[in-house]
Parts: structure tokens; C-alpha cells; sequence
């Protein structure tokens, strides 16, 4: 049975469902993935990240403003190009998604394994999880999916409390580490800065578990369609959850960078390796009450994240359900509670297979990461080709210096997928066009409708892919690549070819006839409505 989905979340509790998402397993492994790859310069990565993820995140404001819809992110870039450049956007969303719920779980049980019992040990062994800590893990999961499913309401009341615990635990953990064990020679005398060169730093911001650190903004933008005033409360959000969670990693990473032994430091930042990084450096220093609330908060913090991924992707089914590419059940929603419960328990089925299959933090993070910046890269081509081929739209956020703002974003993420190296780029490009048998089937289902427009609109992105992963292949040797093009040069060259593919993106799209398909927000009356649907007629 249809029915509406309920708009019940306040400006805060959408911040802290944002800040929720960010602070999740990421604050507890990242400080010290970001250093084993590019030493102290790792902070400097955690920046770069920020800025990327904030000119990102930017258009998507404006974008998750004019669109408030759930699941919203697997929908904007259907509204601008067609259907096929919206499944493969919506696809690399929900993918770099989905596959953060058992990851989150996986961290729980990950820190629990160096629990000072017997017993905890054998959970985790080899850098993977064994059977009974994936059995736990996916209890873990289950827990998310409860409490999702009675309600958006329970879900927002949960988060909130999680929220609020998961700044006072990093809050401890900084003052702790830097109060009782700080060396400053960490940064600089013991080894260099950058010990590894800065295109490790590059590689810090795309692999370490950065940009999947602050990926949770998008859930403002998913949940948008469940928020009261969305054109004020999205961007609120967006903008406010990742300058917050900046603070925290940067402070974060200078407390991890300090508190490590200088005498272990000199052997290389490479050679650390932790199941638990901020609880073994606690007990190293003789802090055990603050080990003994990382271990608490390492089932809290990660179940924040995996709660709030849970109610996300089960939005991104319904929404794709909605560009009538999976089937018809995917769109029910509940009448009492106002959730998506059959694309719930989908998302649920599909956490577990990537539960078993990956079975660390780190085995999924990198992966994570490169397909989640894959997803990103619709949104300012979506935004900017709006602006120009929809004029009648209803803007409630109109950002000034969006021009700038948008080629920078593209520039950025084109940028980060090349820093993640071959073959790591190549193998998240294929996982993004395995699914495209899902499209055609359903395309070739409703008699190919539209299908000669979207695919002229389409060949930037059917192009972009292919292109970057030959720039990737033959790029230089410090991202993996062969060696053709030197280190520098290569860079600038990934920024003028994606220069390029954005104007090329945004001239590539149309007033879609999907657009009459968003769902109208309560901030807009009647009349404003119809205005709009006038001037698409005229259109």
C-alpha cells in the first residue's frame, strides 16, 4: 500500500543525523590509516578532504533545497540527463552506501578483539573477522534495521542520543592522548613531514578512509523529504556536520600523531598496525578508563553511523523504485510508521553479502571511498545543467559563486578518483557499469521511452568513466600508473580533461519529463506549484 512519507525531523536533529553518518568507525581507525600512509602530513589530507567533500556537498544543498525528496541523491541526476546517467549515479550511490552498514558493524567487532579476554582475540585474526565475529556483526546489523523500522521518529530520537555521546568520547580521547603522552617530535624530527612524499598525501585523502569519513552528509540531503523546512534545514545541515566533524579529525589526527612512540615512529609510520588504534595507544599510556569508553564507543559510534545508513538506503530503494528501475514493492511504504520496510529489508539482505565477503574495516574502506567519490560526480553537472535548461524550477537555496563552486567540485572528485591509483581505479569503474543489465531490462520494460534522449545526454559520463580509467593507467608511477605522464604534470592534465567532461556534462543536459515526477515539499503552496507546472508546459 502507497502512502506518504512523514516529514517529522527539526533543523538539529537533521545536523545530527548528518554528524551522525560522518562520526561513525571512521574517527576510529581513520587517524591512523591517514598516517600509515602520508606520516604527520596526514592532517594536511584531512583538509583536503574537507574542502573536497564541502565544494561537493555545496551542490548538493542547493540541489537536496529544490528536490526535497527521500532518497533524493539517486534522483537529481535523472532530473537533469535522463535515465540512464541517473541509474549509474544512483547505482555508485547506493552501492557506497549499503556497503557502509556491515563495514560499521564489522569496526564494533573489530575493536572488541582486543578486549583483554582470550576468548576476544580469536575474533580477529589476519587482518579478517572470524565466523563468530561476523555472526555478531550481523547482529549488529540487525539491531540497525530495528530501529529503523518502527519509525522515523524512534530513528531520530536514537540518533540524536548517539549523536551527542559519539563528541564527548573523541572529546576524552584528544584531551587524554594530548595531555598524558604528547611528542611533539613526531612531526617532524623523529621523520620528516611528509616521509612518504605528498602524493601520499593525495592517496591518504582517497584511500585512508577519508572522503568515506565524511560521507554521511549525505543524509541530510536522503532524509530531506522527512524534514520540516527543507530549504533552510538541509544546508544547515550539510555545511554545519562537516565543518563540525573537520574539528574532530584534524584534532584526531594530531592526538594519534603524538601519542605513538617516537622509538616505533622511527622505524616508519608504515609499519603500525592496530585491530584497535585509540584503545591500544590508551592502554600503552596506562589510561584504561579512557580504553575502557573507546571499547563502549566502538559499538556506539559505528551503530550511530549504521542506523543512520540503514534508514538512508532503504529512502535511495524507494527513490529508485520511483525512476522505475527496481521493482514496484520497493515503493511501499508503511501507513502507520512512514517507512519503506520491503526496501528495508532488501537493503538488509545486501549487507550481509557484503558482510561476507569483506571482512575488515580496511578490505572495504579504499573501495568505499573511490565509489562513493564516483557518486559524487553528477551533482554539480546536475545542478549547473538545472540552471541552465530549467529556469521555471523553484529555487528555495540559490548559492552565490555556484559557477566556480561547481567545475572546482568536479575538478576535486575527478581528482580524488585518480589519486586512489590503478587498479584500485579501474575495478570501482567496472563495479559501476556491472548493473547496467538492471537498466536495460527495465528500460526495454516500458517500451524504451525517452531512451534516444537520455543516451545523447548520457555519452559525457559513458565517456568520462573509460577516459579516467586510461588517464589512471597511464598516469605516474607514485598513483600506480606506468609512468607516461610524470608526476605533476599528471595532475594538471586530470584537472584540464575534467574541466572538459563538466562543461561537456552540463551542455549535455535537458528539461527532462522526469521532472514531472519530483514530489511536491511543504514549503511550497499550491500556487507556486502550478506556476511551475505552467511554465514547464511552455517549456
Amino acid at each position: 500500500m502507497k502512502s506518504s512519507i512523514q516529514r517529522n525531523i527539526g533543523p538539529v536533529a537533521l545536523l545530527l543525523t548528518g554528524l551522525g553518518s560522518i562520526i561513525g568507525s571512521g574517527w576510529l581507525f581513520g587517524a591512523w590509516k591517514a598516517a600509515k600512509i602520508a606520516g604527520p602530513a596526514a592532517i594536511v589530507a584531512w583538509v583536503i578532504g574537507a574542502v573536497v567533500i564541502l565544494a561537493i556537498a555545496l551542490t548538493y544543498a542547493e540541489l537536496g533545497a529544490m528536490f526535497p525528496e527521500s532518497g533524493g541523491m539517486v534522483r537529481y541526476a535523472r532530473y537533469s540527463h535522463g535515465s540512464l546517467v541517473g541509474f549509474v549515479s544512483g547505482w555508485a550511490n547506493w552501492i557506497a552506501i549499503v556497503s557502509v552498514i556491515p563495514i560499521e558493524a564489522e569496526a564494533s567487532i573489530q575493536y572488541m578483539s582486543t578486549w583483554p579476554y582470550s576468548w576476544a582475540h580469536g575474533l580477529y585474526s589476519n587482518g579478517s573477522l572470524t565466523p563468530i565475529a561476523l555472526g555478531l556483526a550481523a547482529l549488529l546489523v540487525v539491531g540497525y534495521f530495528m530501529l529503523n523500522y518502527w519509525g522515523v521518529k524512534l530513528f531520530a530520537r536514537a540518533n540524536s542520543v548517539i549523536t551527542a555521546f559519539k563528541f564527548i568520547i573523541p572529546g576524552l580521547t584528544i584531551l587524554g592522548l594530548m595531555l598524558t603522552g604528547f611528542h611533539h617530535e613526531n612531526f617532524g624530527t623523529v621523520s620528516s613531514f611528509a616521509p612518504y612524499g605528498w602524493s601520499a598525501v593525495f592517496t591518504a585523502v582517497a584511500t585512508s578512509g577519508i572522503v568515506f569519513s565524511f560521507n554521511g552528509f549525505q543524509s541530510p540531503i536522503n532524509l530531506a523529504g522527512e524534514a520540516r523546512n527543507p530549504s533552510k534545514s538541509v544546508p544547515f545541515a550539510i555545511i554545519g556536520s562537516i565543518l563540525l566533524a573537520l574539528v574532530i579529525y584534524v584534532l584526531l589526527q594530531v592526538a594519534y600523531i603524538g601519542a605513538v612512540n617516537p622509538a616505533d615512529v622511527a622505524k616508519g609510520w608504515s609499519k603500525f598496525n592496530f585491530a584497535s588504534p585509540f584503545a591500544e595507544l590508551a592502554l600503552a599510556l596506562n589510561l584504561n578508563w579512557l580504553a575502557f569508553l573507546l571499547y563502549v564507543d566502538a559499538f556506539i559510534s559505528p551503530s550511530g553511523t549504521g542506523t543512520t545508513y540503514m534508514a538512508t538506503t532503504s529512502r535511495m530503494i524507494y527513490a529508485m523504485e520511483r525512476n522505475n528501475t527496481l521493482p514496484k514493492i520497493f515503493g511501499d511504504v508503511h501507513p502507520l510508521f512512514g517507512v519503506p520496510r520491503k526496501a528495508m529489508w532488501f537493503n538488509l539482505l545486501v549487507a550481509f553479502i557484503f558482510m561476507f565477503f569483506f571482512r575488515g574495516w580496511s578490505s572495504l574502506a579504499a573501495v568505499i571511498s573511490v565509489a562513493t567519490v564516483i557518486s559524487y560526480l553528477t551533482g554539480p553537472i546536475s545542478l549547473m545543467s538545472l540552471r541552465r535548461s530549467a529556469l521555471d524550477l523553484d529555487r528555495p537555496l540559490h548559492i552565490a559563486g555556484m559557477p566556480l563552486i561547481a567545475p572546482f567540485a568536479f575538478v576535486c572528485a575527478s581528482l580524488v578518483l585518480y589519486w586512489a591509483k590503478w587498479p584500485l581505479t579501474g575495478e570501482i569503474i567496472l563495479l559501476m557499469v556491472v548493473a547496467l543489465p538492471v537498466y536495460f531490462y527495465y528500460t526495454a520494460k516500458h517500451g524504451w521511452v525517452g531512451w534516444r534522449r537520455d543516451l545523447k545526454a548520457s555519452w559525457w559520463l559513458i565517456t568520462y568513466l573509460p577516459v579516467m580509467a586510461l588517464i589512471s593507467l597511464c598516469g605516474s608511477t607514485q598513483f600506480g600508473g606506468r609512468g607516461l605522464l610524470p608526476y605533476g604534470w599528471d595532475m594538471l592534465f586530470v584537472a584540464v580533461v575534467a574541466l572538459a567532461f563538466y562543461y561537456w556534462g552540463v551542455h549535455a543536459g535537458y528539461r527532462t519529463a522526469y521532472l514531472d515526477e519530483r514530489e511536491p515539499h511543504d514549503d511550497i503552496d499550491q500556487g507556486a506549484a502550478k506556476v511551475s507546472k505552467a511554465g514547464k508546459t511552455q517549456a
